[in-house]
């Protein structure tokens, strides 16, 4: 497996010394002429040294053998630089005698390369386990922090042969925020979503998978969940919020909050992420499914997912040594962008303005924010799709990290086409400082959001002393005001998970807004109550917040959580707060608090307060307002 070096800003070269005279008389008198199209080989294109593709012919032992020692590497590299993509070309891996068995780290994306999920197979499992986090790697295991992994496009016959009766009894996905499952289709065994081998069950904290066919699942201690566009075999338990959309075998909600399921028939609108494949003639492609309208059940059941493929010879594919220049040319020209696993400094903004482009991560390709830069916009123009993105705040302030559209009255666009965001994850703090006013700013109607994760981190590597003065050196430093900032109408957002902002994780100004799935940890950090009191003297800011001035919203299976670990004392008034109009209506609701802080209410003064008198003891609202 080909290695990586460790991400370095880029340097220019300032000048020249000999000649420079002559090289300067030059430059005026010739105009600038921008560099030609780079060119891409359909067969084998360049995806840098960060992306490793096997065949079938691939000798079984170094696949295993490379991929264990991925594993290793990116097991415990929640804060590294390190991104990573694995792709394996359509065949079979694995036997009956001889199965596959690999696990999944950090900033690793797994994929198959067939048109359809079943033209690879795996044989074997393809896994997370709980992460130990102390005594040596031996104890505190959890999968609360496993975060950042990607598998998509493949199969799994599920055989553990040579573990043991625990492990042997379903393949493992014991994972939390920001990880996808898309594409997956999975016999053999149940799947189970925590780790019930390693130190027995512990808690994991939210997933997502869509458009995947699944056996027996066991949620267990899974906290939240989202299932989108799927089909299930049967599901059991669930910790506080499990939500089912467009998922064929879902389980009965008629009995929530217990168990603690939220179950829609249909998907009102949805568009799978865009997925690399190669063709019968061994072109490599890029399939851009098409948008769906009230969905359920898989894409790929009755043969190619409906959409457009576009050739990889229409796409610019970037590594962190590009340019922003030389990325915003390419698209100025018409390309469509990958790109390729590793960390970019951004110091001016990516811009993605037309209509139906494709801008594609591998790998969790990450955008850092350099100087105050804002790292992305797209603009107002339809059918754009971002997908596997990571953009992560920089040491110097931004006002925004994402905006799609201009201010609020910019080029209305249809429902028929959205700009759509997959897998796409903000950062503020975590490996290094960061800054920024808000993460996510959506001004355009008719935006899809298919499953974010917003978070201001509540841990990291950035030095701060432990306990109490280093919260409030967090709280002080890694500064992000909000979360997400939604102005535009007819916005869907199916899987939004928005953590631990310093006044609006998710302000809502829309009208007919859309939400499926919305998880949300308040700001662990606040030093004192004057920190998390609003100015008219509210105490505390909801997690979910709906302008006074909308008339119709909808939310469906959502949770608000409260640690307030640097100063237990602090109280905040409502989880969520909303007009009270009667287009406003809020479905299987619910605040919790996880040992340290108050929520009075849940929603608008109702609902009963979560504190350390129930610790863990979900406060559930079933609709509201009441019917």
């Amino acid at each position: 497996m080909t290695s990586h070096s460790p991400h370095r800003p880029r340097t220019r070269l300032a000048a020249v010394v000999t000649g420079a005279a002559l090289i300067a008389g030059a430059l005026m008198a010739t105009p600038a002429v921008a560099a030609p199209p780079r060119a891409v080989d359909p067969f084998d294109p360049d995806f840098g040294p960060n992306v490793t593709i096997y065949s079938p012919n691939t000798p079984q032992s170094q696949i295993q053998t490379e991929l264990d020692a991925l594993h290793t590497q990116q097991v415990n590299a929640e804060m590294s630089t390190e991104r990573r993509a694995v792709y394996f070309l359509p065949g079979q891996y694995g036997s009956t005698a001889d199965p596959l068995q690999f696990n999944v780290g950090y900033y690793t994306d797994v994929a198959g390369l067939g048109a359809s999920p079943e033209d690879v197979r795996i044989n074997g499992g393809i896994e997370v386990y709980n992460r130990c986090l102390a005594d040596g790697g031996t104890g505190n295991c959890l999968a609360l922090v496993n975060f950042w992994r990607t598998i998509s496009n493949l199969s799994i016959d599920v055989n553990k042969a040579g573990q043991d009766g625990c492990r042997a009894s379903a393949n493992f996905w014991a994972v939390s925020q920001a990880v996808s499952m898309r594409r997956v289709d999975i016999s053999g065994a149940n799947m189970s979503l925590m780790d019930y081998c390693t130190a027995g069950p512990q808690y994991a904290s939210g997933g997502f998978i869509a458009d995947s066919r699944l056996p027996f699942v066991v949620s267990g201690s899974q906290q939240q969940w989202l299932i989108r566009d799927s089909e299930v075999a049967g599901w059991s338990n669930g910790v506080w919020n499990q939500v089912f959309s467009g998922v064929v075998g879902a389980p009965d909600d008629a009995g929530f909050p217990s168990p603690p399921y939220t179950t829609i028939d249909e998907t009102p609108i949805s568009r799978e992420k865009p997925y690399l494949y190669v063709d019968d003639d061994g072109r490599y492609n890029v399939r851009v499914p098409a948008v769906q309208h009230d969905s359920s059940g898989v894409t790929w059941a009755d043969g190619e997912t409906e959409g457009r493929s576009i050739p990889i010879t229409d796409f610019f594919i970037a590594t962190p040594d590009d340019s922003v220049k030389d990325i915003n040319n390419a698209l100025a020209r018409g390309q469509h962008l990958i790109l390729t696993p590793g960390v970019y400094d951004i110091d001016r903004t990516i811009e993605v303005k037309r209509a139906d482009t494709v801008v594609l991560g591998l790998g969790h390709a990450t955008l850092t924010a350099v100087g105050g830069a804002i790292p992305l916009e797209v603009k107002d123009a339809p059918g754009i799709v971002v997908a596997g993105v990571t953009i992560d705040a920089g040491t110097e302030l931004s006002p925004v990290l994402l905006r799609v559209g201009k201010a609020k009255g910019g080029k209305p666009l249809g429902a028929a086409n959205p700009i759509t965001l997959s897998d796409v994850y903000f950062r503020v703090g975590g490996p290094h400082i960061g800054k920024s006013t808000t993460a996510l700013e959506v001004n355009s109607d008719n935006v899809l959001i298919d499953h974010t994760w917003v978070w201001r981190g509540d841990h990291g590597v950035e030095g701060f002393t432990e306990g109490f003065n280093g919260d409030t050196d967090r709280w002080n430093t890694n500064t992000g005001t909000n979360g997400v900032i939604v102005n535009g109408d007819n916005v869907t957002a199916t899987g939004l998970f928005v953590e631990h902002f310093q006044t609006y994780n998710t302000l809502w100004k829309g009208e007919n807004g859309r939400v499926i799935l919305y998880q949300n940890e308040l700001p662990y950090d606040p030093p004192t109550q004057a920190d998390w009191t609003q100015p008219d003297g509210t105490l505390g800011y909801p997690g979910y917040v709906v302008d006074k001035k909308v008339k119709k919203h909808r939310l469906d299976g959502a949770g608000v959580y409260v640690f307030n670990q640097n100063n237990p004392s602090i109280i905040t008034a409502n989880g969520f707060s909303v007009p009270e109009a009667p287009g406003v209506q809020l479905h299987h609701i619910m605040t919790v608090n996880l040992s340290a802080g108050t929520i009075q209410h849940v929603v608008n003064g109702v609902g009963g307060q979560a504190d350390n008198t129930n610790t863990g003891v979900p406060q559930y609202i079933v609709d509201y307002p009441t019917p």
